[in-house]
């Protein structure tokens, strides 16, 4: 779960966004990770949440090397951005919660997830998230139908 409360986040539609988020990039799935809060991209995990771990990883399969950290599989450089624009202290997972919001606000995907369009919110977020269908980074995308039984099961609502 999210460790944002609702009523910080938007709403409950929001939270269950985030929970979506982690199960389609796969980092709450994996052992030991803090429900994802602590992995790093390749399913690799880190200690601490002072500061982003800041490791480059290279994904041969991919035939790229990313820093993607956290539940929401965060770059280095966007972390070091938010963190000033949000005024974040770390890459706690309230912080880690917060940029991911923030990324959801810039795709406009907010006012679309508190009417309960999670179809339009995918859509608006494919660009941020690799896992999302309809984005050109050519790495594996989930179905629309498994993110919104996972957006539900984390108590989101269709049509709110």
């Amino acid at each position: 779960m999210s460790r944002i409360l609702p009523q910080d986040a938007g709403g409950q539609n929001i939270c269950a966004f985030l929970d979506m988020l982690a199960v389609s990039e796969g980092t709450s799935r994996i052992a030991g990770s803090d429900d994802g809060y602590m992995v790093i991209v390749g399913g690799g995990l880190f200690t601490g949440y002072a500061d982003h771990p800041r490791q480059l990883i290279a994904l041969p399969n991919l035939h790229i090397k990313s820093t993607a950290a956290g539940r929401y599989q965060i770059l280095e450089h966007m972390y070091d951005v938010y963190k000033m624009q949000l005024g974040l202290p770390d890459f706690s997972p309230i912080s880690q919660d917060k940029i991911a919001i923030q990324l959801m606000r810039e795709c406009h995907a907010l006012p679309m997830l508190q009417n309960g369009d999670i179809n339009s919110a995918v859509t608006a977020c494919a660009s941020r998230w690799a896992s999302l269908p309809g984005n050109s980074y050519g790495q594996h995308q989930q179905t629309m139908e498994m993110l919104i039984n996972a957006y539900e099961s984390a108590g989101g609502t269709i049509g709110a």
